[in-house]
């Protein structure tokens, strides 16, 4: 049996926001609307609750967690790629949007893109 101390989760329907204790997990999410199509929250075991920095929703298609390590600062970034469908103006708005977010990441840190 794996143990897995961060999980990452699509399209939850719970739209009170804020954080909830699931078993040996706290489930850190942001506040919906029902507008919303995708969303991106976290699950984080409680033996690593304290290396949680913060979390941050950048918008409906990327939100990411800042972890502290032991020798560095670890960024989980998770994001929904538009599909090969959409039009060519939201994907390059799409990875207009990462490339931005990236740029805002100090660079020395760990960057895990999911």
């Amino acid at each position: 049996m794996y143990e897995v101390h961060l999980v990452v989760v699509h399209v939850v329907r719970w739209y009170k926001g804020g954080t909830i204790r699931a078993g040996d997990y706290i489930f850190s999410m942001e506040k919906k609307t029902k507008s919303i199509n995708w969303e991106q929250d976290f699950f984080v075991h409680h033996r690593i609750v304290s290396a949680v920095k913060r979390v941050e929703f950048v918008s409906n298609m990327m939100s990411y967690i800042v972890l502290r390590g032991r020798w560095c600062i670890i960024i989980v970034l998770n994001v929904h790629a538009p599909s090969e469908e959409k039009s060519d103006g939201s994907k390059y708005s799409s990875y207009e949007e990462l490339e931005q977010a990236f740029d805002n990441i100090p660079k020395y840190h760990m960057k895990i893109l999911l």
